[in-house]
């Protein structure tokens, strides 16, 4: 078996693990006294993740663990990788500076490193520092040979030769800094958005409701903007989203609810309101959270034109027939592995670094 026939072979196995761990938890085999020591450790792991971080629920996570399951199989894996010829790489250290807003939100960039070959020193965010270290574990028990080629630090980042680093408007510029001298891709704050034309059925906009609410809308993937024509009907949106309103059950979310509807309401600022969120008349893309920001558009000509204008501050758009190069409604948290942050191709800048 070759070096990259084991590195595949070793996520090909944890996709198994993903999947099968999701059904057992479904069935909350999880909790028997004779289930398997490995998913023992998992389901630990994960109530070990949401104590640490309150925003990580277990549904969350088990929604994040399924869809990565359902990419990490052989052929999907096979078939992607077959667009880039990787034995061209030249095995490098890989500094991975990962983010921590939403679960594993920087598996694909540790993914991408060990399938080109490349050796991975990984520096985790706080917020997201106990689901990774496990899936490393995984790893290196289904294939040892790789146990010197994966790195946590939480020191200074030394001996590393390519840099991929995500954060916000003010940590990159720290990161490039720190990193200007090195290949890099060092990724900004964006965020994604939805062009609504009031044709939208229930359905739709009840999908959308999981574009705004997945993760409580902290990925740079879910929606934080409408863009809506003019004399819009938003009770037919608020209605459509209605199913959600059990998010604000949730203490954090609540929080953060009441705060800025406080914050708000002492501005004066004109508020759209259904008890679980705020819809804002703002220019800005990034809402806080149980807020998305919407404008008014005159022309889906004049607001394609502006889109692609602001197109390194969008991550997603999401429409029906409208946007070239649109997301289906509830399809942003969904994307394939061919799906790069920012639009910038990871296993191709790897390779040629």
């Amino acid at each position: 078996m070759t070096e990259l026939e084991l590195r595949l072979e070793a996520f090909v196995k944890l996709g198994d693990l993903f999947r099968k761990f999701c059904k057992i938890s479904k069935n909350n085999e999880h909790l028997k006294e004779n289930i398997n020591e490995w998913f023992r450790e998992f389901d630990e792991t994960i109530v070990l993740a949401g104590h640490k971080n309150g925003w990580f629920i277990r549904e969350n996570i088990l929604f994040c663990l399924e869809k990565w399951g359902a990419l990490l199989t052989r052929d999907n894996l096979v078939n992607w990788l077959s667009d880039y010829t990787i034995l061209q790489n030249k095995p490098k250290t890989v500094a991975l500076i990962m983010a921590g807003n939403i679960p594993l939100v920087g598996f694909h960039d540790f993914l991408v490193t060990m399938l080109t070959g490349n050796s991975a020193l990984i520096k985790l965010s706080s917020n997201d520092n106990v689901l990774l270290p496990f899936v490393i574990k995984y790893i290196i028990f289904t294939a040892p040979a790789l146990k010197n080629k994966i790195t946590v630090t939480e020191g200074k980042m030394v001996n590393f030769d390519v840099v991929v680093a995500t954060g916000s408007d003010n940590t990159t510029r720290y990161f490039e800094y720190y990193f200007g001298n090195k290949p890099n891709i060092i990724r900004r704050n964006r965020n994604s958005l939805a062009v609504l034309t009031g044709n939208e059925t229930v359905e739709d906009l009840n999908a959308l409701g999981d574009d705004i609410f997945r993760y409580y809308g902290l990925g740079c993937r879910s929606v934080s903007k409408l863009y809506v024509p003019k004399d819009y009907n938003f009770n037919i949106f608020f209605e459509s989203i209605y199913t959600f309103n059990p998010i604000i059950n949730q203490v954090k979310y609540a929080n953060n609810y009441d705060y800025n509807k406080a914050v708000y309401l002492m501005s004066e600022y004109k508020l759209l309101d259904n008890g679980f969120l705020m819809l804002k008349e703002d220019e800005s893309y990034s809402s806080p959270i149980a807020t998305v920001f919407y404008e008014v558009y005159d022309s889906l000509k004049d607001l394609e034109l502006k889109l692609e204008a602001e197109k390194e501050k969008i991550q997603c758009v999401v429409s029906k027939g409208v946007i070239d190069g649109e997301i289906s409604f509830g399809q942003t948290q969904n994307p394939s592995l061919s799906d790069y942050a920012d639009g910038v191709d990871t296993v191709e800048f790897l390779i040629k670094a």
